[in-house]
């Protein structure tokens, strides 16, 4: 039976500069406002680092023998490394977490970070899922 495998180096670099960028964000707006709002400024944020990120990324599902071309779509995939999910809501429902952990398994990644940006305090809203 296999033991738990640590998370590259890279990727948790990278999840860090997403952390830092979120807070950043958090700290000038504050919450409030609407997903996309803080989609566009994640996006700003990890250009201005230098960081490839894709956005609102569609993701094809196979079950058996048929393809959805559409089958989820990612809010933002940075450096090929980690996914994020971004919410702006006024309590966490178990049902993100699990939805983002099927995106994980789904896309073979192993860091996702579930990010509520309508929270008092920026890092009560950060959520690390790991598979």
């Amino acid at each position: 039976m296999g033991g738990f495998v640590p998370i590259p180096e890279r990727t948790d670099e990278v999840a860090r500069a997403v952390v830092d960028c979120v807070f950043r964000i958090h700290s000038r707006l504050g919450p409030g406002l609407l997903e996309s709002v803080y989609e566009e400024c994640l996006c700003y944020e990890l250009r201005k680092r230098g960081l490839a990120y894709s956005r609102q990324l569609e993701v094809p599902v196979t079950y058996e023998e048929i393809r959805m071309e559409t089958g989820f779509r990612l809010d933002v995939l940075v450096e090929d490394l980690v996914i994020v999910e971004i919410k702006a809501v006024a309590e966490m429902q178990p049902v993100f977490e699990t939805t983002t952990l099927t995106y994980l398994k789904m896309t073979g990644k192993r860091l996702a970070l579930l990010i509520n940006f309508h929270v008092p305090f920026i890092k009560d809203g950060i959520r690390r899922i790991i598979r």
